[in-house]
């Protein structure tokens, strides 16, 4: 009796590891396959910063970036239904008639309220950040060390 249990015991282990690792293969190929490509815009004036962001984010083969220095120009695309807009906060500061990020913000959820927006700064103020995800961007990053590392993250749980 001992070896009939044994030997039932000998035989599941193997078996339900093989189910378990085929479950897995499946979950991971059907992943794959219905990875959605990501069309994904940064708007930063700071040219430097943009060219790393798009490097960075190009190298995903399921993300096409494009990159606008203004906020004008992003609001102009718009009709290319993106995904995620990155979004300098201090957007045009130079410029005294240009919008900042946060008008531009605020007409990016005037025509579509459901593009997620990532805004991004070199400030780390509480109430900036607070006051943009009031207006409707999902995150409020600092640039710096792991920013890029957090825009990936932010995307990649986009549906």
């Amino acid at each position: 009796m001992q070896h009939c249990s044994s030997w039932w015991l000998h035989i599941s282990i193997p078996v339900s590891w093989h189910l378990m690792n085929l479950s897995f293969k499946k979950k991971t190929y059907n992943n794959l396959i219905n990875m959605k490509e990501k069309l994904i815009f940064v708007v930063d004036d700071d040219e430097m910063l943009s060219g790393m962001l798009f490097d960075r984010l190009s190298s995903n083969p399921n993300y096409t970036v494009q990159l606008y220095p203004t906020g004008e120009e992003c609001l102009k695309a718009l009709d290319q239904h993106p995904d995620v807009i990155i979004l300098d906060y201090y957007l045009n500061t130079i410029e005294p008639d240009a919008a900042n990020g946060m008008e531009i913000l605020q007409e990016i959820k005037k025509i579509d309220k459901h593009i997620t927006v990532i805004m991004l700064s070199s400030q780390e103020q509480y109430g900036k950040a607070v006051q943009t995800i009031v207006k409707g961007a999902l995150e409020y990053v600092v640039k710096g060390q792991d920013a890029f590392d957090r825009i990936e993250t932010i995307i990649r749980a986009q549906p």
